[in-house]
C-alpha cells in the first residue's frame, strides 16, 4: 500500500567517491507504527477498530525500566491497564496515538539497521562504545518518540556493546523549547502562517476532493471528504494508513492509488505547502542551525565536540518540513520510520611540500554535506550550480554552500520575529 513503511537498506547505501571520508551523522527519524491519534470510521461499513489491542509489551513498571534507572527498587510493581471509553479494561490494549508493538519492532530493526552500516560495514562507529560523547540521541517530549528512540539506541549500541558505566543519554527539551518540530505553540506568527497556507489549500483542494464523495462518504457518516470536513481529510489519511500498516482490513476505495494519492496530495499541501521564506525560517531554520554548527566543529576539528552519530526521534512534519525547505519534497507523506539523513564527509587535497604543517591541511580540506531520504540521495537545488557541489557529484552539496543556505534561513532573534 502506498505510505507503506521503507527499512533502510544497508546493501543498497553507495560507495563514497575516493577520497571522501565521513566525519559526522545527523538522522531525523520519524517514529514506528502507531495507533490513530482519534477514533475515526469504527462504525459500519469501515468498520476499523476502535480499539486496538496492539501494545503487549512493556506493561510493568519494572519492565520497562530495567536497566534504564538502576536505583528503582525491584519491589514496585505496578501494571499500565488501558481503560476504553466504556469503562473497559483488555490486556494490550493502545491508547490513542501511542506507539504499537510493531513500532517498537521496526524502530528496533531501524536501530540494528543503523548498526549495521554505521559499525560493522563502513567502521565509522566502534563496535563498543565507550565514549557517550561519540553518540547524541534526542527526542520530543511525546511518547511515541521517546519510546521509539529507546528501541533505536538498544538496535545501535545494546546494552552488551557498551562498556562498564557508559550508558547513552536521551535527551529531551520543555515543550517551548523545542526545534525538532515547526514550534507554532511558542511561535505565533508561524501559527498565523501555517493557518493562511492551509486556507489557501483549503480553496484550491476541496473542490478537487468533491468527486470522491460518491466514493467514500458512506464511509465517515456521509459526510463529504474535505480537508476542513468532519473528520478531516487529514484524519482520514491517518486512520487509513495507520490500519493498514497493522494489518486491519480498510475499505477498498482506499486501496485505489487514484482515491487516496489524490487524498494525500490534498493533505500534504494542507501541512507543508509553505514555501514562503519566513515560514522556512521559523519553521526549521534554529534546527538547520543547530546542524550546521555541529557540522562547522567538525570540519574545524574541534576536540571538544567528538560527536560522530546524531540521531533526533521526531514526527513526520519534520521530515516534510526539512525536505519542504531545501525543494526536495515527493509530496508524499512521510512513512513510519522513514528517515532523513545530512552526512558531512572531508576531502584531503594536501598542499604540495608542505604537507608536514597541519594548518595547512586544514586549510586545503575540503567538506561535503549529503542528504539522504528513502533511501535515495537528494540532489539540492541550491547546490546545483558549478562549484557549489563536488565535481560530477551534484548529490554531495559543499559545506559553504550548504551554510550559506542555512544561514539565511536561520533567524536573527528568533522570538521577536515570532512575536511581529
Amino acid at each position: 500500500m502506498q505510505g507503506a513503511p521503507i527499512p533502510l537498506d544497508v546493501e543498497s547505501y553507495p560507495v563514497t567517491p575516493e577520497g571522501l571520508n565521513l566525519e559526522q551523522v545527523h538522522i531525523y527519524v520519524r517514529h514506528g507504527e502507531r495507533t490513530p491519534v482519534r477514533v475515526r470510521m469504527s462504525d459500519p461499513p469501515a468498520s476499523i477498530p476502535a480499539d486496538w489491542q496492539m501494545c503487549n509489551t512493556a506493561k510493568s513498571f519494572h519492565e520497562t525500566v530495567a536497566g534504564h534507572i538502576p536505583t528503582v527498587d525491584d519491589g514496585l510493581w505496578y501494571r499500565k491497564v488501558v481503560e476504553n471509553r466504556h469503562g473497559k479494561t483488555a490486556e494490550g490494549l493502545c491508547l490513542l496515538g501511542e506507539l504499537t508493538d510493531i513500532g517498537k519492532k521496526s524502530t528496533y530493526s531501524f536501530g540494528t539497521a543503523l548498526r549495521s552500516l554505521y559499525v560493522d560495514r563502513l567502521k565509522f562507529l566502534p563496535q563498543k562504545l565507550e565514549d557517550e560523547r561519540l553518540t547524541y540521541f534526542r527526542s520530543t517530549n511525546i511518547a511515541r518518540t521517546i519510546e521509539s528512540l529507546q528501541h533505536i539506541v538498544h538496535g545501535v549500541y545494546p546494552p552488551s556493546t557498551c562498556a562498564p558505566g557508559t550508558i547513552p543519554s536521551i535527551i529531551i527539551r520543555n515543550a517551548i523549547d523545542e526545534n525538532l518540530v515547526s514550534n507554532t505553540l511558542a511561535c505565533k506568527r508561524l501559527a498565523l502562517l501555517e493557518l493562511k497556507f492551509a486556507e489557501v489549500a483549503v480553496a484550491v483542494w476541496n473542490p478537487r476532493l468533491k468527486p470522491l464523495d460518491v466514493k467514500v462518504s458512506k464511509y465517515i457518516g456521509g459526510r463529504p471528504l474535505r480537508l476542513d470536513g468532519t473528520p478531516r481529510a487529514s484524519g482520514i489519511l491517518d486512520t487509513v494508513r495507520s490500519a493498514a500498516a497493522h494489518g486491519f482490513r480498510v475499505p477498498p476505495e482506499f486501496m485505489d492509488s487514484d482515491v487516496i494519492g489524490l487524498i494525500e496530495s490534498a493533505v500534504t499541501a494542507e501541512w507543508f505547502n509553505i514555501k514562503s521564506e519566513d515560514g522556512r525560517r521559523l519553521g526549521m531554520g534554529r534546527l538547520l542551525a543547530d546542524a550546521s554548527e555541529r557540522m562547522r566543529r567538525k570540519a574545524q576539528r574541534d576536540t571538544t565536540d567528538p560527536t560522530k552519530l546524531l540521531v533526533h526521534s521526531t514526527h513526520d512534519s519534520t521530515l516534510a518540513a526539512l525536505l519542504c525547505t531545501f525543494d526536495v519534497f515527493d509530496d508524499k507523506w512521510p512513512p513510519f520510520t522513514s528517515s532523513v539523513t545530512f552526512e558531512l564527509f572531508r576531502k584531503r587535497t594536501p598542499a604540495s611540500g608542505l604537507r608536514a604543517l597541519s594548518s595547512v591541511w586544514r586549510r586545503q580540506d575540503e567538506h561535503y554535506v549529503r542528504m539522504r531520504y528513502k533511501n535515495k540521495n537528494m540532489v539540492l537545488p541550491m547546490c546545483a550550480e558549478e562549484g557549489k557541489h563536488l565535481p560530477g557529484s551534484p548529490e554531495f552539496c559543499t559545506l559553504e554552500a550548504f551554510q550559506r543556505r542555512v544561514e539565511e534561513l536561520t533567524p536573527r532573534d528568533w522570538a521577536e520575529e515570532c512575536r511581529t
